[in-house]
Protein backbone atom coordinates (compact mmCIF):
# COMPACT_ATOMS: atom_id res chain seq x y z
CA UNK A 1 0.00 0.00 0.00
CA UNK A 2 1.33 3.28 -1.03
CA UNK A 3 1.36 6.37 1.16
CA UNK A 4 -1.45 8.02 -0.77
CA UNK A 5 -3.72 4.98 -0.39
CA UNK A 6 -3.11 4.81 3.33
CA UNK A 7 -4.05 8.45 3.80
CA UNK A 8 -7.30 8.05 1.80
CA UNK A 9 -8.20 4.93 3.78
CA UNK A 10 -7.75 6.49 7.12
CA UNK A 11 -9.65 9.73 6.42
CA UNK A 12 -13.03 7.97 6.56
CA UNK A 13 -12.23 6.18 9.86
CA UNK A 14 -11.77 9.27 12.07
CA UNK A 15 -13.71 9.32 15.34
CA UNK A 16 -16.42 11.92 15.65
CA UNK A 17 -15.62 14.92 17.82
CA UNK A 18 -17.68 15.85 20.81
CA UNK A 19 -19.84 18.85 20.22
CA UNK A 20 -19.61 20.19 23.79
CA UNK A 21 -15.76 20.14 24.16
CA UNK A 22 -14.41 22.91 26.60
CA UNK A 23 -11.18 24.92 26.01
CA UNK A 24 -8.92 25.78 29.07
CA UNK A 25 -6.58 28.75 28.42
CA UNK A 26 -2.99 28.52 29.81
CA UNK A 27 -1.40 31.64 31.58
CA UNK A 28 -2.29 34.55 33.96
CA UNK A 29 -5.04 36.86 32.88
CA UNK A 30 -7.23 39.54 34.36
CA UNK A 31 -6.59 41.19 37.77
CA UNK A 32 -3.90 38.65 38.69
CA UNK A 33 -1.83 39.77 35.74
CA UNK A 34 -2.27 43.43 36.67
CA UNK A 35 -1.27 42.75 40.33
CA UNK A 36 1.82 40.88 39.18
CA UNK A 37 2.90 43.77 36.98
CA UNK A 38 2.23 46.20 39.83
CA UNK A 39 4.44 44.25 42.28
CA UNK A 40 7.19 43.89 39.71
CA UNK A 41 7.09 47.66 39.09
CA UNK A 42 7.08 48.39 42.85
CA UNK A 43 10.09 46.11 43.36
CA UNK A 44 11.91 47.84 40.54
CA UNK A 45 11.21 51.29 42.04
CA UNK A 46 12.34 50.10 45.49
CA UNK A 47 15.59 48.77 44.05
CA UNK A 48 16.25 52.04 42.26
CA UNK A 49 15.55 54.05 45.46
CA UNK A 50 17.82 51.79 47.52
CA UNK A 51 20.58 52.08 44.99
CA UNK A 52 20.24 55.86 44.95
CA UNK A 53 20.28 56.04 48.77
CA UNK A 54 23.36 53.79 48.92
CA UNK A 55 25.20 55.97 46.43
CA UNK A 56 24.18 59.09 48.38
CA UNK A 57 25.39 57.62 51.71
CA UNK A 58 28.69 56.60 50.14
CA UNK A 59 29.08 60.10 48.76
CA UNK A 60 28.16 61.92 51.97
CA UNK A 61 30.21 59.67 54.29
CA UNK A 62 33.11 59.79 51.86
CA UNK A 63 33.54 56.04 51.66
CA UNK A 64 36.62 54.99 49.74
CA UNK A 65 38.67 51.86 49.36
CA UNK A 66 41.02 53.02 52.17
CA UNK A 67 38.35 54.00 54.71
CA UNK A 68 35.57 56.42 55.53
CA UNK A 69 35.92 60.22 55.69
CA UNK A 70 38.88 61.18 57.94
CA UNK A 71 39.23 57.56 58.98
CA UNK A 72 41.78 55.57 57.01
CA UNK A 73 42.53 51.89 57.45
CA UNK A 74 46.20 51.12 56.90
CA UNK A 75 48.44 48.12 57.45
CA UNK A 76 49.64 49.52 60.80
CA UNK A 77 46.17 50.35 62.12
CA UNK A 78 43.61 53.15 61.84
CA UNK A 79 44.52 56.71 60.89
CA UNK A 80 42.40 59.74 61.80
CA UNK A 81 42.86 63.09 60.12
CA UNK A 82 41.45 66.37 61.45
CA UNK A 83 39.35 66.81 64.60
CA UNK A 84 37.72 63.67 66.04
CA UNK A 85 35.19 63.40 68.85
CA UNK A 86 34.67 60.30 70.98
CA UNK A 87 31.44 60.12 72.97
CA UNK A 88 32.19 56.72 74.53
CA UNK A 89 35.37 55.19 75.96
CA UNK A 90 38.21 54.56 73.51
CA UNK A 91 40.34 51.43 73.93
CA UNK A 92 43.57 51.48 71.93
CA UNK A 93 47.09 50.15 72.26
CA UNK A 94 48.99 53.13 70.83
CA UNK A 95 48.09 56.65 69.68
CA UNK A 96 50.44 58.52 67.33
CA UNK A 97 50.16 61.88 65.63
CA UNK A 98 51.37 62.83 62.20
CA UNK A 99 55.06 63.56 61.80
CA UNK A 100 54.45 67.22 60.98
CA UNK A 101 51.75 67.99 63.58
CA UNK A 102 51.29 67.59 67.34
CA UNK A 103 48.79 65.36 69.11
CA UNK A 104 46.09 67.36 70.93
CA UNK A 105 43.67 65.83 73.46
CA UNK A 106 40.94 68.30 74.39
CA UNK A 107 37.98 68.10 76.76
CA UNK A 108 35.52 70.56 78.26
CA UNK A 109 36.20 69.27 81.79
CA UNK A 110 39.30 67.12 82.11
CA UNK A 111 41.37 64.51 80.30
CA UNK A 112 41.94 61.26 82.18
CA UNK A 113 44.26 58.46 81.07
CA UNK A 114 43.90 55.15 82.95
CA UNK A 115 46.15 52.10 82.94
CA UNK A 116 44.83 48.72 84.07
CA UNK A 117 46.31 45.27 84.50
CA UNK A 118 45.06 41.98 83.05
CA UNK A 119 42.49 41.71 85.86
CA UNK A 120 41.00 45.12 85.08
CA UNK A 121 42.38 46.78 88.23
CA UNK A 122 43.50 50.40 88.02
CA UNK A 123 47.32 50.63 88.25
CA UNK A 124 47.96 54.18 87.03
CA UNK A 125 46.00 57.34 86.32
CA UNK A 126 46.87 60.71 84.83
CA UNK A 127 44.27 63.48 85.11
CA UNK A 128 44.65 66.89 83.48
CA UNK A 129 42.05 69.25 84.93
CA UNK A 130 41.33 72.95 85.01
CA UNK A 131 43.00 73.44 88.41
CA UNK A 132 45.69 70.77 88.62
CA UNK A 133 47.47 67.90 86.92
CA UNK A 134 47.29 64.75 89.05
CA UNK A 135 49.23 61.52 88.60
CA UNK A 136 48.36 58.44 90.65
CA UNK A 137 50.76 55.53 90.35
CA UNK A 138 53.33 53.55 92.30
CA UNK A 139 56.29 55.39 90.76
CA UNK A 140 56.43 58.56 88.64
CA UNK A 141 59.46 59.13 86.41
CA UNK A 142 60.62 61.82 83.99
CA UNK A 143 63.40 60.69 81.63
CA UNK A 144 65.69 62.55 79.25
CA UNK A 145 64.94 62.26 75.56
CA UNK A 146 68.55 61.70 74.50
CA UNK A 147 70.01 59.00 76.75
CA UNK A 148 66.91 57.99 78.72
CA UNK A 149 68.39 58.76 82.15
CA UNK A 150 66.02 59.55 84.98
CA UNK A 151 65.65 63.30 85.57
CA UNK A 152 62.93 63.09 88.22
CA UNK A 153 61.38 60.16 90.04
CA UNK A 154 58.96 59.99 92.95
CA UNK A 155 57.44 57.17 94.97
CA UNK A 156 56.10 56.67 98.48
CA UNK A 157 59.58 56.53 100.05
CA UNK A 158 61.67 59.18 98.29
CA UNK A 159 61.94 61.75 95.52
CA UNK A 160 65.04 61.63 93.30
CA UNK A 161 66.26 64.44 91.04
CA UNK A 162 68.82 63.26 88.53
CA UNK A 163 69.43 66.52 86.67
CA UNK A 164 72.90 68.04 86.67
CA UNK A 165 71.63 71.24 88.29
CA UNK A 166 68.58 72.05 90.42
CA UNK A 167 67.70 75.74 90.15
CA UNK A 168 65.10 77.49 92.32
CA UNK A 169 64.27 80.95 90.98
CA UNK A 170 61.57 81.95 93.49
CA UNK A 171 62.09 85.04 95.60
CA UNK A 172 61.44 83.11 98.82
CA UNK A 173 63.78 80.26 97.85
CA UNK A 174 63.10 76.65 98.81
CA UNK A 175 61.43 75.62 102.07
CA UNK A 176 62.18 72.19 103.57
CA UNK A 177 60.16 70.93 106.51
CA UNK A 178 62.84 68.42 107.56
CA UNK A 179 66.52 67.75 107.07
CA UNK A 180 68.33 68.07 103.74
CA UNK A 181 71.26 65.77 103.01
CA UNK A 182 73.82 66.87 100.44
CA UNK A 183 77.61 66.48 100.14
CA UNK A 184 78.15 69.91 98.60
CA UNK A 185 76.48 73.33 98.74
CA UNK A 186 77.77 75.82 96.19
CA UNK A 187 76.62 79.22 95.00
CA UNK A 188 76.54 80.29 91.37
CA UNK A 189 79.61 81.95 89.89
CA UNK A 190 80.02 85.59 91.01
CA UNK A 191 77.29 85.09 93.62
CA UNK A 192 77.46 84.88 97.42
CA UNK A 193 76.37 81.83 99.38
CA UNK A 194 74.28 82.72 102.42
CA UNK A 195 72.92 80.42 105.11
CA UNK A 196 70.40 82.22 107.29
CA UNK A 197 67.88 81.44 110.00
CA UNK A 198 65.71 84.57 110.46
CA UNK A 199 64.14 83.68 113.82
CA UNK A 200 66.08 80.71 115.23
CA UNK A 201 69.58 79.30 115.47
CA UNK A 202 71.76 78.01 112.66
CA UNK A 203 73.59 74.82 113.64
CA UNK A 204 76.33 73.13 111.61
CA UNK A 205 77.38 69.72 112.94
CA UNK A 206 79.70 67.05 111.62
CA UNK A 207 81.21 64.11 113.52
CA UNK A 208 84.60 64.40 111.82
CA UNK A 209 84.90 68.16 111.76
CA UNK A 210 83.54 71.35 110.21
CA UNK A 211 85.85 73.28 107.92
CA UNK A 212 85.21 76.84 106.80
CA UNK A 213 87.67 78.20 104.24
CA UNK A 214 87.92 81.52 102.41
CA UNK A 215 90.70 81.09 99.85
CA UNK A 216 90.60 84.63 98.44
CA UNK A 217 88.81 86.67 101.10
CA UNK A 218 88.15 87.28 104.76
CA UNK A 219 86.37 85.13 107.31
CA UNK A 220 84.15 87.17 109.61
CA UNK A 221 82.05 86.01 112.55
CA UNK A 222 79.75 88.60 114.12
CA UNK A 223 77.30 88.19 116.99
CA UNK A 224 75.35 90.44 119.32
CA UNK A 225 76.29 88.65 122.54
CA UNK A 226 79.07 86.22 123.42
CA UNK A 227 81.20 84.39 120.86
CA UNK A 228 82.29 81.04 122.27
CA UNK A 229 85.20 78.99 120.94
CA UNK A 230 85.26 75.69 122.78
CA UNK A 231 87.34 72.57 122.36
CA UNK A 232 86.54 69.76 124.78
CA UNK A 233 89.67 67.65 124.22
CA UNK A 234 91.97 69.57 121.90
CA UNK A 235 93.27 73.12 121.74
CA UNK A 236 92.36 76.37 120.03
CA UNK A 237 95.19 77.27 117.67
CA UNK A 238 95.56 80.74 116.17
CA UNK A 239 98.19 80.89 113.45
CA UNK A 240 98.78 84.28 111.83
CA UNK A 241 101.51 86.85 111.33
CA UNK A 242 99.57 89.37 113.36
CA UNK A 243 96.97 88.73 116.05
CA UNK A 244 94.97 91.72 117.22
CA UNK A 245 92.53 91.98 120.12
CA UNK A 246 90.62 95.24 119.95
CA UNK A 247 88.58 97.09 122.59
CA UNK A 248 90.23 95.33 125.52
CA UNK A 249 89.74 97.10 128.88
CA UNK A 250 92.78 98.92 130.28
CA UNK A 251 93.71 98.64 133.92
CA UNK A 252 95.07 101.53 136.01
CA UNK A 253 98.60 101.40 137.34
CA UNK A 254 100.22 103.67 139.91
CA UNK A 255 104.01 103.70 139.39
CA UNK A 256 106.15 103.42 142.53
CA UNK A 257 109.21 105.14 141.09
CA UNK A 258 109.18 108.86 140.24
CA UNK A 259 111.02 108.25 136.99
CA UNK A 260 108.00 106.55 135.56
CA UNK A 261 105.90 109.69 135.81
CA UNK A 262 107.96 111.41 133.16
CA UNK A 263 106.19 109.44 130.45
CA UNK A 264 103.11 111.44 129.46
CA UNK A 265 101.72 108.80 127.12
CA UNK A 266 101.75 105.07 127.62
CA UNK A 267 102.51 103.14 124.39
CA UNK A 268 103.40 99.71 125.71
CA UNK A 269 100.92 97.48 127.56
CA UNK A 270 100.99 94.12 129.16
CA UNK A 271 98.33 91.51 128.36
CA UNK A 272 96.83 90.14 131.54
CA UNK A 273 94.42 87.27 132.18
CA UNK A 274 91.92 87.11 135.03
CA UNK A 275 91.18 83.82 136.78
CA UNK A 276 87.88 83.63 134.94
CA UNK A 277 89.68 83.93 131.59
CA UNK A 278 89.00 87.60 130.92
CA UNK A 279 91.76 89.53 129.12
CA UNK A 280 92.71 93.11 129.81
CA UNK A 281 95.60 95.47 129.23
CA UNK A 282 97.84 96.84 131.91
CA UNK A 283 100.48 99.56 131.41
CA UNK A 284 103.85 97.89 131.09
CA UNK A 285 106.49 98.54 133.69
CA UNK A 286 109.85 97.21 134.72
CA UNK A 287 108.11 94.20 136.18
CA UNK A 288 104.67 92.69 135.75
CA UNK A 289 101.86 95.12 136.47
CA UNK A 290 98.94 92.69 136.17
CA UNK A 291 98.70 92.11 139.90
CA UNK A 292 98.70 95.83 140.70
CA UNK A 293 95.82 96.60 138.25
CA UNK A 294 93.66 93.62 138.99
CA UNK A 295 90.62 95.75 139.81
CA UNK A 296 89.12 94.75 136.43
CA UNK A 297 89.02 91.12 137.53
CA UNK A 298 87.11 92.13 140.67
CA UNK A 299 84.33 93.78 138.70
CA UNK A 300 84.06 91.14 135.96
Amino acid sequence: MTREQYILATQHNNLPRAENAQLYPVGIYGWRKRCLYFFVLLLLVTMIVNLAMTIWILKVMNFTVDGMGNLRVTKKGIRLEGISEFLLPLYVKEIHSRKDSPLVLQSDRNVTVNARNHMGQLTGQLTVGADAVEAQCKRFEVRASEDGRVLFSADEDEITIGAEKLKVTGTEGAVFGHSVETPHIRAEPSQDLRLESPTRSLIMEAPRGVQVSAAAGDFKATCRKELHLQSTEGEIFLNADTIRLGNLPTGSFSPSSPSSSSHSRQTVYELCVCPNGKLYLSPAGVGSTCQSSSNICLWS
